[in-house]
């Protein structure tokens, strides 16, 4: 017997992020648009009051946002007990843990960077940093002349794991803010003679749109719990 479409209400529904998730659902048969909020209304997306409404007739949410309505989604989410996936990035402290607050109750899954492959190479970047020893290092990160927040979420996170592979300080993070960039980062490891880069280069927004429906079908049914891409891919062990 054929599953039906898993129904997915997309806030942020305005914004570049928002109407890549749009496509993606309407192209892809294992999904329903449930709804869209944004606090810019237009097609596609009702202002941000029609949000419970439309919960109810969701089977999770997608989130591209802002952190302050995000929070505010998740933990709406968190009452409704409807799974919650988020690529929201510049989270204040008190809103990380409010965010992590909401998983107590749902599903919560957060990545800075809903491509499966920039995940990968997280766990890639920390190994390197590991067996690299006596290389410098440097994460630069280059994005659309729109985006609000520098360095990026994923750049932190690369920064983060890496100083969590060696114990120490995060290495130096530069940024570039250019034209209509989707997404490029590049970790750069300098040694003596010779020198690595692990690099990822996004040619389009679909594929984040289509990580996030990913991780909204593999988040279905889950137990309550804070989750990212390390649990979905099984690279925890790694």
């Amino acid at each position: 017997m054929k599953s039906r479409p898993l129904k997915v209400l997309v806030c942020g529904a305005s914004g570049r992020m928002g109407r890549a998730v749009l496509s993606e659902i309407e192209a892809s048969p294992a999904f329903a648009r449930a709804g869209g909020v944004d606090a810019r209304p237009g097609p596609g997306a009702e202002p941000p009051d029609a949000f419970t409404r439309l919960l109810a007739l969701a089977d999770a949410v997608v989130d591209f946002s802002s952190p302050a309505p995000s929070i505010a989604y998740a933990q709406a989410c968190a009452a409704a007990r409807k799974p919650f996936v988020t690529g929201v990035t510049g989270y204040a402290p008190k809103q990380q843990a409010a965010l992590k607050a909401a998983a107590r109750r749902t599903a919560v899954f957060h990545s800075p960077n809903m491509s499966p492959a920039v995940n990968l190479t997280f766990a890639l970047a920390a190994l390197a940093a590991r067996r690299l020893k006596d290389f410098d290092i440097h994460v630069h990160e280059a994005h659309h002349s729109a985006k609000k927040d520098a360095p990026s979420g994923t750049a932190l996170r690369y920064a983060e794991r890496i100083a969590a592979a060696r114990g120490g300080a995060l290495p130096p993070i530069t940024s570039a803010r250019a034209g209509d960039i989707v997404g490029d980062h590049t970790v750069l490891y300098a040694g003596p003679h010779e020198r690595v880069e692990i690099a990822h280069r996004a040619h389009s927004r679909a594929v984040f749109a289509a990580g996030a429906l990913k991780a909204a079908a593999w988040l279905a049914g889950k137990k309550p719990g804070f989750y990212d891409y390390s649990d979905l891919l099984d690279l925890k062990s790694f």
